[in-house]
Parts: structure tokens; sequence; C-alpha cells
């Protein structure tokens, strides 16, 4: 399901490409989405699911249901009243919050009241978008896990008819793609209900001062909103220079971070989702071998797979942005500028993957105040690399600012895996097997070179890929993808990989 969230998910953003390039209104549309998905990610995938899943495992594990179901209707009054509140504001103050944002979207910039037209409309998603993230955090607690992976096609299929059926046909098509975000997000909150009523979960909010497990999510959510700021703060940072530099630089960044977001959700996040449950029923049973056991085999089945396409996305920039999105309104010029933000993005590949896999070690044992000061301190590096690296580079006449702004998130996200993998350690939580020492020195080092071999050799030069036809541009990105991933595999089994050093224990 998550994998066919992705595809949906690549073929909305194709038709964004094809049909409206990379410009001034293109900028203002993904910025007024952007703003509701940068709560979203605090609170609906951040914070609320850090602290809920865990809260929510251990009352299935008492058994008692009627508890569980005041828990649920306790928790969905409560974040649903705060939910409301702050989309008011957000709609009301939409002028002051667009500069917030994006500062170069200044109340005297051109792209101001388109923005703010926009986000008067996306705003409500993060009310529909977090109330869905809670049902999923009911679903996944109880081992459900496709109607909540299934969900984003939802969102993306509503998003490519508004698009590509609708949008073209209208004076303003940015209005009708903010519409069109208003629309998902209910769509995607109604999904929901049937999967809760089958678990007989599905009832009226209602606000809850009594229930215990009201309280301690409460509790676990203040730390994990700062923790998850703090990671969301970085990619605001990048929002607010990206809103000064050249109109496109919004629009290059998306798709590039687009195509990094597609392995990391179809793998990364799906395994992160699927061990926090696990790993919190681990921790309530008492059972460290397993909680560890369960922690290193998605380390490094995670480690496996991100590397190689780490090194895919950055050898085969170029060559994947032209044949993806190289067609229609997205010219030549856009093809250049977003393989080098694509370069940029996908460097820190590796890094995210690895902290939505670290992460789910301290929430399930309802630590979420170590990846808040871990978090800060790769905030701190983010910055720091902006400040010294990036704004000098765009005053001394960069031409291309964008991707090194791309690329800072992705050199915090690796110190940011340091630091929470050497606490795991260090507390015992985490103890490494064997399997390590193979994989490392031996078959993962020859094997990404041979890749990566290939990969310079098969592609070529990016003057070759831009202005060809499509099918022809497929037929070598294919021989280029699948040929890469072959050479990869089969050089790991001659190297002594099998199937069964990657079952989970």
């Amino acid at each position: 399901m998550t994998l066919l969230s992705r595809v949906t998910g690549l073929v909305r953003d194709v038709v964004y490409a094809h049909l409206f390039g990379a410009n001034l209104f293109m900028d203002a549309f993904l910025m007024a989405f952007r703003i509701p998905n940068f709560l979203r990610r605090i609170t609906g995938e951040g914070a609320f699911s850090q602290a809920f899943v865990p809260v929510v495992a251990e009352y299935r594990l008492k058994g008692d249901p009627a508890a569980t179901r005041r828990l649920v209707a306790g928790v969905t009054g409560r974040l649903g009243f705060v939910l409301f509140i702050v989309t008011a504001i957000g709609v009301i103050g939409a002028p002051v919050v667009i500069v917030l944002f994006a500062p170069g979207f200044g109340f005297d910039s051109p792209r101001h009241d388109l923005a703010v037209t926009m986000l008067r409309w996306t705003f409500p998603y993060i009310f529909f978008i977090s109330l869905t993230a809670l049902g999923g955090g009911v679903l996944n607690a109880f081992g459900k896990f496709g109607t909540a992976a299934f969900n984003p096609v939802l969102l993306n299929l509503v998003m490519i008819g508004f698009a590509a059926f609708i949008a073209p046909h209208f004076a303003s098509p940015g209005l009708v793609l903010a519409v069109g975000v208003f629309v998902a997000g209910l769509v995607q909150l109604v999904a929901q209900f049937r999967g809760l009523a089958r678990l007989g979960l599905l009832s009226w909010p209602r606000w809850s001062h009594a229930e215990e497990g009201v309280r301690r999510v409460g509790r676990l959510m203040l730390p994990g909103i700062f923790g998850s700021s703090v990671a969301q703060i970085s990619l605001l940072i990048g929002s607010w220079v990206a809103s000064f530099l050249m109109t496109g630089s919004i629009s290059w960044m998306y798709f590039a971070d687009r195509l990094v977001e597609f392995p990391m959700g179809v793998f990364s996040i799906a395994l992160a989702t699927v061990i926090l449950p696990g790993l919190s029923a681990h921790h309530v049973e008492q059972s460290p071998a397993r909680f560890s056991g369960t922690l290193d085999w998605a380390l490094r089945l995670t480690t496996l797979v991100t590397v190689p396409a780490t090194l895919g996305l950055v050898l085969l920039a170029g060559p994947l942005t032209a044949t993806i999105y190289g067609h229609g309104h997205f010219v030549a010029r856009d093809v250049l500028m977003g393989g080098y933000a694509l370069m940029g993005a996908s460097f820190g590949l590796l890094g995210y993957s690895l902290v939505k896999v670290l992460a789910p070690g301290y929430y399930a044992r309802q630590d979420t105040r170590t990846p808040v000061r871990v978090g800060l301190i790769a905030l701190g590096v983010t910055m720091a690399f902006n400040v010294f690296v990036v704004v000098p580079a765009w005053r001394a006449g960069f031409p291309a600012p964008h991707a090194l702004l791309a690329l800072s998130p992705g050199v915090g996200a690796y110190v940011n895996v340091w630091l929470l993998h050497r606490g795991l350690i260090q507390r015992g939580v985490l103890v490494p097997s064997s399997q390590w020492r193979a994989l490392l020195s031996r078959q993962m080092p020859l094997a990404n070179a041979a890749m990566a071999a290939f990969l310079w050799w098969s592609a070529g030069g990016w003057d070759g890929w831009t202005g060809q036809p499509a099918l022809l541009q497929i037929g070598r990105l294919s021989i280029c993808v699948l040929g890469g991933v072959g050479l990869y595999a089969g050089v790991l089994y001659l190297l002594g990989l099998r199937s069964r050093d990657l079952r989970a224990v």
C-alpha cells in the first residue's frame, strides 16, 4: 500500500510538472500546501503518533476494549478541539502566516495575494489529516496497516483529478488545486471510519478529564511536539531562504524532494511504522533481547537498501529529472536546476531513513525527550551549514544555491543518526549483531562500488537526456536502474549474502 501511495504520488507530481512547470504560480501553491504539511508532520505524523501509538498498544495488551475506546474518544476530543482553534487562526491570519513561513513572499510581492488565497483553502488540511493520523495510529497499534498506508493514495488520486481534469478549465488553476487539497483531506478522514468501526473504536469525540491515558498522551506529546518541531524547523529555514532565491527554486526543490521521499516512503517510513507497535509490545513485555533484535534487523535492512538508493539518486539525478519531469512546461533549464537540487537532496537519504528507524527505539520506551535533545544539536548543525555555506555561496553568485540548500538538512540528519545510535548503544538497548561485520567490511562496499561504476558508465552526460522522446528516456533509464539493481544484488549474493540473513527476528 505504501508503494502504491508513492507511485500515485509520483504520478501526481509528474502531472504538476508537465501542466504547470516551475514558475510563480507553482511556487505559490507549493508554499500554501507546505505550511499545513509542516504542521501535519509535527502533530499528525510527528509528536502525536510517537506519543499515542505506544499508549494504545499498552491498552490493547491489557485487553480492556472499553478502556481503549474511552482513550481513543478522549484523545480525539482534545486533539480535535486544538486543531479547530489552530485551523481558525491559520485561515483568518493567512496573510501573516505566509510572510512568517516565506519572507520572500512579502506583502508587496506578486506571489503574496495568490499564496494567501490558496492557503485559506489548504490550511484546513491540517485538521483533517491530523485526525486521520489519529485513526491510523489506532489501526497500526492493532496490526492493521493497510488502511492507513492506503490513505495517501486517496490524496494523490483526488489531486490528480483536480490538476488534470478540473484546473485547466479555470482562469485560476492554483485556486482549484488548493480546493483539491481541502477535498482530499476530508476524503482521507472519512476513509478511516470503516476500519475503526470494525475494531469497535469509532465513537463520538469527548473531552475527557479523568482518563489517565489521555493525560499521559498529552504529557508525552509536549516534548514530542518540540522534537518534531526541531526536525521541521530545518525544512522551514530552507523555505525561508528559498523564498528569496530565483523564481522556480521552491518548485525545483519540491520535485527533487519528492524523488528522495519515494524510496524513503516505500521502505524506511513503512518499516518504521511497522516496527513501532512491535517495539512497544516488547518493551511492555520486558523482552530486551527481542527489542534489540528487532531494531538491529530494521537498521541492517535499511542500510542495505538505502545506501545504493542514495548512490543511485545522486548518479542518476539528471536522467531521472529529465525522464520523469522534463516534458511539457518543465523546460531544459528546469531539468538542469532540478537535477542539481536532486543531487543535494539525495545526500541525506540514508540519514533521514536511519533516523526514522532509530527514533522508534526511544518512542517505544516512551522516551520522547532524548530525541528532542539530539534534534536540537542536529538543527544547530543545519543552521550553521546554511549560515556559513549556503548564504555566502548565494551572495557570491553561486549559480545553483538551491542545491546547497537542499543538501543542508542531510548534514544535520547524519549528526542526528550518530547521536541517536550512540545513545541506544550506551544504554544497552541496542546490541549490534555479528552480521554487521561482513555486511560493512566486504559485502556492501564492493556491491555499491560495482553498481556505481555501472551507473556512471551507462547514464552518460546529462545533455544526452534532455529533449529526447519519452519512450527512449524511459528505456534508457530502465536499463540503468534494473542493471544497477541486478548488479548490486548479484555481487551481494556472490559475497555470501542470502535471504535468510534478512529475515526478521
